[in-house]
């Protein structure tokens, strides 16, 4: 008749059991086993064929057994049978976990992310088939800053001058310096395509009169893309405009913001009116 039932798992086999035999001589109590059971209940032992009784015949600890009464002399008489031993570890074997073996709470049975991930989180995709990790960050606009004058801002006239923008309104990377150089570097690991935007209110320009912003490249304008002018349509006027600007940058470039004019004597920026800030886009 053939077999019924499910079949042997003829893959993973258990560890054999561990044994150990000691000779007997009529005084000697205690003797050291090769293996530290975790109670007396965890193995057999035997002496003379005539199995001991774990509640009261012997104890362990550690691998020391003992005996409550010395067994008898004999060669081999004493033996011990390891009856609780830990089998073999079952692993499964590379690439054999796929779709098919796996829940939905796998993912549903977590904690749910209870904020913004941080840049340093980590996420898995596949990466033309194979599977990678990847920092949340690559998927968020940072760094991100925004700049702002604390004061109003004396601007003289006919010079390229850099605006102060001492308070931070945000800064996720830490790279915007409102201390001292009033300019952003772009973060190690950072290099892309960036947008930056400058929102200024100028006061006292005259009719014709005009007032321009122009974004700084390590140092130098940059004409084509970060410049704005605006001209005064009469006397003492007040004039707000925003500039926007694209620009690709690499790691250690930096950008500051500057403003001029052709008043004739100093202008001021107003502080609650004038910023400076940007971020880097993603997927481009």
């Amino acid at each position: 008749m053939g077999y019924l039932g499910t079949p042997i798992d003829s893959n993973n086999t258990f560890q054999s059991l561990q044994g150990k035999r000691f000779s007997g001589n009529g005084s000697t109590t205690a003797f050291t086993l090769d293996i530290a059971p975790a109670s007396t209940l965890d193995i057999e032992v035997f002496v003379e064929n005539v199995r001991q009784d774990p509640n009261s015949a012997y104890t362990v600890s550690g691998t020391t057994l003992a005996f409550s009464a010395a067994p008898d002399a004999g060669t081999n008489n004493i033996y011990v049978v390891h009856q609780a031993k830990s089998v073999a570890t079952i692993s499964a074997g590379a690439g054999t976990v796929n779709a098919a073996s796996m829940d939905n709470t796998v993912i549903s049975g977590h904690d749910a992310l209870a904020a913004e991930p941080a840049g340093t989180d980590e996420l898995l995709i596949s990466d033309a088939g194979t599977i990678k990790r990847i920092d949340a960050s690559f998927f968020q606009n940072t760094p991100a800053f925004r700049a702002r004058l604390s004061s109003n801002q004396s601007i003289p006239n006919s010079t390229q001058t850099k605006m102060a923008l001492a308070t931070e309104d945000w800064d996720t990377d830490s790279a915007f310096d409102s201390s001292t150089n009033y300019r952003f570097t772009v973060p190690s690991g950072k290099a892309g395509k960036y947008v930056f935007t400058a929102s200024i209110t100028a006061e006292n320009i005259d009719d014709n009169e005009f007032f321009s912003f122009t974004l700084y490249l390590n140092g130098s304008a940059e004409q084509l893309t970060g410049q704005a002018k605006q001209f005064s349509p009469g006397s003492n006027q007040t004039l707000r405009f925003t500039s926007i600007a694209y620009i690709s940058l690499s790691v250690g470039d930096y950008i500051e913001a500057y403003v001029s004019h052709n008043e004739g004597g100093a202008i001021n920026l107003r502080s609650a009116e004038s910023s400076f800030g940007g971020y880097k886009l993603i997927g481009v």
